[in-house]
């Protein structure tokens, strides 16, 4: 049997459901690869490099800005599931024009995505917005902060259902990252100075997870048994609403990049990083792997 550390390096829904899935139901045994999941969370780039990652949002940002040559062999799906929470008396991201933001820094992909996300929407993320950066995490300090008016609105993720966030304190989602930037994101990622794509570990845990999003479009309660583990505060209704929402209309069947989509977004990361586009879609995704 293969062996492989495979590194997730952030938290919630977007970044474990499809892993974890492969996990539990048996397809990495299956696949004969023994994979130890990592949390990479902290880890520098130099340390997450030599194990496959799951994070391929990092995983660009890092070979556009430093020249790491990272390669995505599996997608899993094309929409972030970041969304802009906020307080009351918000109903737009031009309403955040001079309001308290809890983001990510910058240089992390999900803060990457809400710079884009936000000038799209004609805010300067670091003229018309009081920006207080935040780290990833569960986003438990960032509702407390929501509640006490301490901040005005928050970017938060997939480990919290927003829409049911919102209905409980009668707050507003004012945007998922989705559906105003896409790129294809989440999935495995290898460098191949330390790791050749080809390597028959890697491969089979593409195989794996394509296995487990068969599951996710297939399999819908079994699929949403498993998100009300990642969300635990939520009812039944409620992590079943978030699947028929956010998880099943899109994330993929195959494991495939858009190209065109990757394009567009490699563009749009490049310009907000003020790096060049040294990487074609192409070249950056490819996800049309041989079986070994």
């Amino acid at each position: 049997m293969f062996t492989i550390d495979l590194a997730y390096v952030g938290r919630g829904l977007h970044e474990e459901l499809v892993a974890y899935i492969a996990d539990q139901q048996g397809y990495y045994a299956a696949e004969g690869v023994h994979v130890a999941l990592r949390d990479g969370c902290s880890w520098d780039e130099e340390r997450l490099r030599h194990g496959a990652t799951i994070g391929l949002g990092r995983a660009l940002l890092s070979r556009l800005a430093d020249g790491v040559p990272w390669v995505a062999l599996n997608v899993n799906t094309h929409r972030p599931l970041f969304w802009f929470l906020a307080r009351a008396g918000l109903t737009s991201l031009a309403d955040l024009a001079g309001r308290r933001l809890a983001v990510h820094a910058p240089h992390t992909a999900p803060g990457c995505f809400a710079r884009i996300v936000l000038r799209q929407a004609g805010l300067d993320p670091d003229r018309d917005i009081h920006t207080i950066v935040r780290p990833p995490g569960n986003y438990g300090m960032d509702l407390r902060w929501l509640h006490d008016g301490r901040i005005d609105a928050a970017l938060v993720g997939s480990t919290m259902a927003p829409e049911a966030i919102a209905a409980e304190h009668g707050w507003q989602v004012l945007a998922w990252a989705g559906d105003h930037f896409q790129i294809p994101t989440v999935g495995v990622a290898v460098d191949p100075t330390y790791i050749h794509p080809d390597n028959p570990a890697v491969q089979a845990v593409v195989q794996a997870h394509r296995r487990a999003l068969q599951v996710i479009h297939n399999e819908p309660d079994t699929t949403v048994r498993y998100i009300q583990t990642f969300l635990g505060r939520h009812t039944a209704d409620e992590a079943r609403a978030h699947y028929e929402s956010f998880i099943a209309p899109y994330f993929t069947t195959d494991g495939q990049a858009d190209l065109a989509v990757g394009a567009t977004a490699i563009t749009a990361v490049a310009a907000e990083l003020g790096a060049p586009a040294t990487v074609t879609a192409a070249e950056f995704y490819r996800t049309a792997t041989t079986t070994p």
